[in-house]
Order: C-alpha cells, then sequence, then structure tokens
C-alpha cells in the first residue's frame, strides 16, 4: 500500500483587470530614433494604455517611421476610450519622426487634445557629451 501524499498544486493569484472611468489623463509620447512610444495615464501617472511601434507589429526601419507612430498612437488611444477617456494632454519627449505623426493619431482615436507640451531634456552644458558620429 502506498502512502506518500501527492502535493497540492498552488493557485497562482492574479490581479483582476480594473476597468477606471477616467475622464482626463496624460500621453506620453517619446519618440525616439528607432520607435515611438505612447504611455496615457491618469493626470495621477497611473498608466491606462500604452503601445509602441514595434507592439504595433512594425520591425527594423519602419519601426522609426511616421505611419509606425500613427498606428501605436490609434491603438493606446482607443484602449484609453474604452476606459472612458475623452481629453489628453500630450508630453513629446525626443527629436523622432514620430512627433507630430502620434498626436494626430491621438485626435483620430477619439481623443480631445486639450494641451501639447515638449519636455526634449536639454543640457545646459551640464556632463561632456559622446563623440560625434563620423558616417
Amino acid at each position: 500500500m502506498n502512502t506518500t501524499k501527492q502535493p497540492v498544486p498552488q493557485k497562482k493569484a492574479t490581479r483582476k483587470k480594473v476597468v477606471r472611468n477616467v475622464p482626463i489623463g496624460v500621453a506620453h509620447v517619446k519618440a525616439s530614433f528607432n520607435n515611438t512610444i505612447i504611455a496615457i495615464s491618469d493626470p495621477m501617472g497611473r498608466v491606462i494604455a500604452w503601445s509602441s511601434a514595434g507592439k504595433s507589429g512594425y520591425s527594423g526601419s519602419r519601426k522609426s517611421s511616421a505611419f509606425a507612430a500613427t498606428v501605436a498612437a490609434q491603438d493606446a488611444g482607443k484602449i484609453a476610450v474604452a476606459q472612458g477617456m475623452k481629453e489628453v494632454e500630450v508630453n513629446l519627449k525626443g527629436p523622432g519622426a514620430g512627433r507630430e505623426p502620434a498626436v494626430r493619431g491621438l485626435m483620430s482615436a477619439g481623443l480631445t487634445v486639450t494641451a501639447i507640451r515638449d519636455t526634449t531634456p536639454v543640457p545646459h552644458n551640464g556632463c561632456r557629451a559622446r563623440k560625434r558620429r563620423r558616417v
């Protein structure tokens, strides 16, 4: 007679996705030379929706294009509108090609853009810069 006890499998605790009704939010657009990342948060800074050109299915040099930024912004905007968002302030950061197309993508997703702010970090002659690329 075999009396060895089998271990009981533990149930993993998964957090339930909370559907919040947030009418006003902030869209953070980081447009680098390689990718465009859009994160839409509530005024406190809690992320509600995010998307990037890579998440939208683009890879390689197409990921840094303006069209990929538009598609990524529409994707994030649709998720935010489903959460009840209507108005959004836009914070732009970075020198990439997807700055303005991301704002247009957010508008086409059904969000009203109330303010556009450029928060690109500019050094006031702080640390020494990297050496210039010679191509």
